[in-house]
């Protein structure tokens, strides 16, 4: 396709299509003629081989072609707006921003909320989007949102990553648990019943081959998705959970639970922050990238 012979004005009725899935709410949104808005849905259809609209029941549907493009011009044009608009300065207190973290439970709990605090107090008209999104690297790539926060270790040259904290593992038992009244050994640990928290339902993780390495095996006796729910699950049973010591701690002393240092050397967590390169020299994702380097640093 030769660039040049599109009118890229189509690209923002085709934004506003995608939207409002209505030609009507779409010409009001560009400020167009229902008939001029049809005539540019007819046009995109034959430049992009694709109906873009299609007819279910009362109401319209994306095609899938049209899905996949959605995130992806969105970016594209926000970030035509910002070349347009854009002098390379800005005023926090009165930037108008929306500013979308793609991250799992730890991040919500460890940096979102100080982060949302901050942005408040010095950027009130900011938003902030959090999205639970995986992969996290993939969509980045997409523009599906502006920064990742996690265990990420980006391979692909476009996504740049900066590490924010080294978080050591603890373990964490229900206040009178006989394992919580002594140092747990290896040993001990490994005969306990344990909870892993996995998205992806694996039950195996590095702590296994530690224990493997020393001839120990444990038992998993639960594996669930997040965060939310494993802590509660050990407020009322024997079993330990091993995570992340700055999102342990304040979960345990709202729970009540014990907090245990770990029998052994797990590695831990390496939480970084990964971003696209097309953000990296935007002076506002470079602010933004800014306050989540200072929660890291206060943490």
């Amino acid at each position: 396709m030769n660039l040049s012979s599109v009118d890229l004005n189509l690209l923002v009725i085709l934004q506003a299509l995608l939207e409002t899935r209505s030609v009507t709410k779409a010409a009001k949104r560009v400020a167009l003629s229902q008939s001029a808005t049809s005539h540019a849905l007819s046009r995109l259809r034959i430049l992009l081989n694709d109906e873009i609209l299609v007819r279910s029941g009362r109401t319209m549907q994306i095609t899938p072609r049209a899905q996949r493009m959605q995130l992806q011009l969105t970016s594209l044009l926000d970030r035509v707006e910002q070349i347009l608009v854009d002098d390379g300065s800005f005023d926090e207190k009165t930037l108008e921003r929306t500013f979308t973290i793609a991250t799992l439970d730890y991040g919500e709990r460890v940096f979102v909320v100080p982060l949302g605090q901050e942005l408040a107090r010095v950027a009130p008209q900011v938003n902030l989007y959090v999205i639970r999104s995986l992969p996290i690297v993939q969509d980045l790539r997409v523009g599906a949102h502006d920064l990742g926060i996690g265990v990420l270790s980006p391979t692909v040259p476009e996504i740049e990553s900066e590490l924010l904290l080294k978080d050591d593992f603890v373990c964490l038992l229900r206040a009178g648990h006989k394992a919580a009244k002594e140092r747990i050994t290896l040993k001990r640990y490994a005969d306990l019943d344990h909870i892993v928290v996995s998205p992806g339902g694996k039950s195996r993780s590095r702590i296994d081959d530690v224990l493997d390495s020393h001839g120990y095996r444990r038992r998993v006796a639960r594996t669930v998705a997040s965060f939310e729910i494993a802590p509660s699950l050990v407020c009322n049973s024997d079993y330990i959970l091993t995570m992340a010591e700055h999102m342990a701690r304040p979960i345990a002393k709202k729970l009540g639970l014990c907090v245990c240092e770990a029998p052994a050397d797990f590695s831990g967590s390496e939480i970084s922050m990964a971003w696209h390169r097309r953000t990296s020299n935007d002076p506002a994702q470079e602010w933004f990238r800014d306050q989540i380097r200072a929660v890291a640093r206060n943490l």
